[in-house]
């Protein structure tokens, strides 16, 4: 058997890789390793567990409120609200433990595993490795502890929890939004009902597209992954902004009133400057990763802003951000995390506190996405390539070196082995995307030649 965690989770095509059986062992193996390890303090444990609509998280949640109430688990089962609301329900109720179902930005055939720590944290490596092993050794034939009698844990189904998240969300903004038009594309997913809740409560008026989840339509056509459709409401209804989330909206990413794309680089860049000027950007820092565009670095730069760059991923970014105080960091992709109100990415929360940043300033978000000019940026991916040896090619160092040295001072060049595929990414930038996308090409082929 592979490994079955990943970068989020557990995740795979619904009952075929990620099955009902599969749920229910992994729930008592975490019930088992989180015991062990402390979390539960000998006390009867609780966990908070959500989903998105998937029509499969119906059986998966099933599956996994039974894995965890046979382990002695009580159960609060809040229904369809993002990962960032079972995330913070989960701190809120001083839960020991939250399972989020969802498969993120995928297509409807998958879903996932998320298991979070008390207080509403990602498991750490070392946590998830042992779950892993506990189910192994189970489905190779030890036995689990089961307990009997009142010792089994009892299901309930808790209602509060869309209303305690809306109202987390209203209570952190620095002010209303009354004035804004915006557009919300829910993606058919987790946030359908929940962003446009909380814009319109915040005082926004809202116009919604994507907001109708059927179980089978979540993330088709719609949300951060195809904006095409929010740029086209925006427009059409003369909006200030609009808004797109994943299928467990856990990103935002923005569109300005001209139809243009706001990505995370910009989005983050907006909020760095809004928290700074309000005292609340401990450090003066924000993290990102070394995916983000050039032109991000050098906005920071001229505003005064130290950028601190860690590896793709948002578990790397909220990793420096906990060891180091910082109190923003994101992604390109939309995921951004603000630690003073949410321990993981929130779309929603994100997309608040940046409609926030315009109502308060009364700039557009054209003009305050402004500050950073996004250099052209060409990626290609080289498929069927050893992707272990990039790092140590002496070919690939040297074609790398020149790139550098041709492109100065306004280009960087990044090389990266996908994690999950036999490809390398080649990314490119320069002030001219022409000049990119030559010298993308040539790296790329570099790479082939290389590693092929």
């Amino acid at each position: 058997m592979g490994r079955l965690f990943g970068t989020d989770g557990v995740r795979g095509v619904a009952n075929a890789d990620l099955t009902a059986e599969l749920a229910l062992g992994l729930s008592v193996a975490a019930a088992h390793v989180l015991a062990a390890a402390g979390t539960f303090d000998g006390h009867r444990p609780v966990a908070v567990v959500g989903r998105d609509p998937r029509a499969s998280g119906e059986f998966l949640e099933a599956a996994v409120v039974a894995g965890l109430a046979s382990a002695g688990v009580d159960v609060l089962r809040v229904g369809v609200l993002p990962t960032p609301a079972i995330a913070y329900l989960t701190g809120s109720l001083g839960a020991d433990l939250g399972v989020m179902l969802s498969a993120s930005h995928n297509a409807m055939p998958d879903n996932g595993i998320k298991f979070l720590a008390r207080g509403g944290h990602k498991l750490a490596d070392e946590l998830e490795n042992r779950i892993e092993e506990t189910y192994q050794a189970h489905a190779a034939g030890q036995p689990w502890d089961r307990p009997t009698g009142a010792g089994v844990g009892r299901v309930t189904t808790y209602d509060q929890g869309f209303d305690n998240y809306v109202a987390h969300l209203i209570g952190v903004l620095p002010n209303r939004l009354d004035g804004l038009k915006v557009v919300i594309d829910g993606a058919h997913g987790a946030a359908a009902r929940v962003s446009p809740e909380a814009f319109a409560r915040a005082g926004a008026e809202v116009i919604t597209i994507g907001t109708d989840p059927d179980g089978l339509n979540i993330n088709d056509g719609y949300g951060s992954t195809h904006l095409e459709k929010l740029c086209a409401a925006v427009v059409e209804h003369g909006a200030d902004l609009g808004v797109a989330h994943d299928g467990d909206a856990d990103r935002c990413l923005a569109v300005d009133a001209t139809g243009a794309e706001v990505d995370g680089d910009q989005i983050l860049a907006v909020l760095a400057l809004a928290m700074r000027d309000a005292g609340a950007l401990r450090q003066d820092t924000v993290v990102a990763t070394v995916m983000s565009n050039l032109g991000f670095k050098l906005a920071m730069e001229r505003e005064g802003v130290a950028l601190v760059q860690t590896a793709v991923g948002d578990r790397y970014v909220l990793e420096e951000m906990k060891r180091s105080g910082f109190a923003l960091g994101g992604e390109q992709s939309g995921h951004v995390i603000v630690l003073d109100h949410a321990t993981t990415g929130d779309g929603t929360l994100t997309g608040l506190l940046l409609a926030a940043r315009v109502a308060d300033t009364g700039r557009s978000l054209a003009d305050l996405a402004g500050v950073m000019e996004r250099l052209p940026q060409i990626l290609i991916n080289v498929p069927d390539v050893d992707k272990s040896r990039a790092a140590t090619s002496p070919e690939l160092r040297i074609a790398v070196t020149d790139a550098e040295r041709e492109l100065g001072a306004t280009g960087r060049v990044l090389l990266r082995p996908s994690g999950t595929e036999p490809l390398v990414r080649v990314m490119v930038e320069a002030a001219d995307i022409e000049q990119a996308r030559t010298v993308a090409g040539r790296l790329a082929d570099v790479v082939k030649s290389a590693l092929g």
